[in-house]
């Protein structure tokens, strides 16, 4: 079992996306994508504001974090310009005294505050060196070559979805790892031993990406729906 105070807590944010540049600020339903992550994190009973960071280069993006109780990781440009190397594009992991670090994504704006709880308890409570948020498939899957990657159903001669043993697909919104993988270049555990990465299920809807503009606009309406009824904790 883990102790919380080993544990730091991570946005990291970049205006430079090349598919949607700056959505991070873009406006999304009268505020923005980090404003909507940094007050989750500040609102989960889990997790102390004191050891939330936000790793970020740009003014732009240090400004709204500066609006909230948490700490700023000032990012180099090198970080925020890297797409490989991970010491690199998480230059923090041997400059923030901790032992573990959570990793919170700010392109999932409906992510509730219970999962990210329920995320951060189940990494505390078990010796996993890391954990991954995935959804839970249940659909026949195939390879390259055609071959299945299902077992089939004993008993079952029709393509019965709710028959078939789930598999699970990377959710991308919440990560937890060693600090010290991170310089050994593993994020996320080992990936050679079993539970390392833990699997933590997250519902398909909570783990909805925006990595273009037409998922921007969707998410957008969606995120209203769900606040107006008051679903998002």
């Amino acid at each position: 079992m883990k102790s919380i105070n080993d544990i730091c807590f991570v946005v990291q944010s970049r205006l430079n996306s090349e598919r949607l540049p700056k959505k991070m600020i873009k406006p999304f339903n009268n505020t923005t994508l980090l404003d909507i992550a940094l007050q989750k994190l500040v609102a989960a009973t889990s997790i102390p504001n004191n050891q939330v960071y936000l790793s970020v280069h740009e003014d732009e993006l240090i400004s709204i974090g500066s609006k909230y109780p948490i700490n700023i990781f000032k990012r180099s440009y090198e970080s925020a310009n890297c797409d490989n190397g991970i010491s690199t594009l998480f230059e923090w992991w041997n400059r923030l005294p901790y032992k573990y670090v959570i990793l919170i994504s700010a392109c999932n704006p409906l992510l509730r505050v219970d999962t990210i709880n329920q995320f951060v308890n189940a990494y505390l409570e078990n010796d996993f060196g890391g954990m991954f948020g995935v959804v839970e498939k249940h659909n026949y899957f195939w390879d390259s070559i055609g071959n299945m990657l299902n077992v089939w159903p004993e008993g079952q001669d029709l393509l019965n979805t709710k028959a078939v043993a789930p598999t699970y697909e990377a959710a991308h919104c919440l990560y937890a790892s060693k600090m010290d993988s991170i310089g050994k270049g593993r994020w996320v555990g080992t990936w050679t031993e079993k539970n390392d990465p833990a699997l933590f299920t997250v519902h398909a809807i909570e783990a909805f990406d925006i990595d273009f503009e037409w998922q921007f606009a969707v998410a957008e309406q969606l995120h209203r729906l769900d606040s107006a009824q008051s679903l998002i904790s």
